[in-house]
């Protein structure tokens, strides 16, 4: 199956009640798909919205009632989402978000990139808010991610973004979808069902009394912080001995590890740290490799974003090198198994 298709199943077999989308490339085949196959499941709805803003509102009602609810868009489609998405976080709401990004700023390219690190990692609309970020680098990891999505929003009652981009969305792999939920998921708790039989309740993201603004932030906090003790994940590939850790996430930790093999082929001692959640970001292990590694190479599909979440993990107890191709660029497992062996050998790591 296409990438965009992958995560349509298994959203809908994670339970997906509701989807509300408005078209933009490259992720028009996941909105295609939920059109086509969402109505399998009794009682769940597709929306195709008149907009973006009108879709993330429309996710915010559904996950207000307690629906298991998803959108999904592509880059600058996302940034029109993300007051919305600032209200689903204040208002503790679970909800995902998809992101097949594309080349930017602005309206960019439709090529692959990663430029939206700093927008899904640094919550991307105003307040005080986080969303546990993942990012998958396989059709598999699509579908596996999508499942774990929807269990992450429901448990912390957070947005969760699942940060893709137009390579992984329109390539095709097997894929095997391990979870299949009931047909009718939990019901939640706080959703706003009607009030036969006990006292109404609201649910505002708006209060005149700023001590009691300041305590749901410090609750937020707290949930975060929790957050990132319990769900921080990443991969370590062939870190046991390496003088040089490269660290890549998504489809350019896909295209890293081709380059790895080629130079440990080649006798250079070369692993790789691959952070599966952008946030919580896995700092500590980070830290952990620096008692041992003293050289870092960031690799990503922009101009360097995630080199700040290293550089902060490391406290000057590493040097951290670069090598991106922002735009769109897709670059080979040749391209940048040349940089580290450029790098490696610069830095005396014999």
């Amino acid at each position: 199956m296409s990438g965009n298709s992958i995560i349509g199943e298994a959203a809908i077999r994670a339970g997906c009640q509701c989807y509300f989308g408005y078209p933009i490339t490259p992720q028009n085949e996941l909105t295609e798909y939920m059109a086509a196959h969402l109505g399998r499941r009794k009682g769940c709805s597709f929306v195709q919205a008149e907009s973006e803003l009108a879709a993330i509102n429309m996710v915010y009602g559904a996950s207000l009632v307690g629906a298991r609810t998803m959108t999904s868009s592509s880059s600058p489609g996302i940034s029109l989402k993300q007051e919305g998405i600032s209200y689903l976080a204040a208002s503790q709401l679970p909800a995902v978000i998809v992101n097949m990004s594309r080349g930017g700023p602005g309206l960019g390219s439709i090529s692959a990139a990663q430029s939206d690190y700093f927008q899904a990692t640094r919550g991307g609309g105003h307040g005080d808010y986080r969303t546990i970020v993942l990012a998958p680098s396989s059709g598999q990891e699509l579908a596996d991610f999508t499942h774990r999505a929807f269990e992450l929003a429901d448990k912390y009652q957070i947005p969760v973004i699942i940060l893709g981009d137009g390579m992984l969305g329109q390539m095709m792999e097997p894929v095997e979808f391990k979870h299949e939920a009931p047909e009718k998921p939990p019901v939640r708790s706080n959703a706003l069902r009607g009030a036969k039989g006990r006292p109404s309740r609201a649910i505002t993201t708006f209060t005149s009394k700023p001590t009691e603004l300041e305590e749901i932030n410090w609750s937020l906090f707290r949930r975060y912080q929790l957050i990132q003790r319990r769900e921080t994940t990443y991969e370590a590939f062939m870190a046991e001995d390496a003088k040089l850790m490269v660290v890549a996430f998504g489809v350019a930790a896909r295209i890293a590890k081709g380059a790895i093999k080629n130079v440990q082929a080649e006798g250079l001692k070369v692993g790789m740290l691959r952070p599966i959640t952008l946030w919580p970001f896995p700092s500590a292990q980070v830290t952990s490799l620096s008692n041992k590694v003293k050289q870092f190479l960031v690799f990503e599909m922009n101009m360097g974003q995630m080199i700040e979440d290293v550089q902060l993990a490391l406290t000057g107890n590493g040097d951290v090198s670069f090598y991106g191709r922002p735009g769109g660029v897709i670059p080979t497992p040749s391209e940048v198994a040349k940089v580290i062996s450029r790098i490696y050998y610069q830095k005396g790591l014999k």
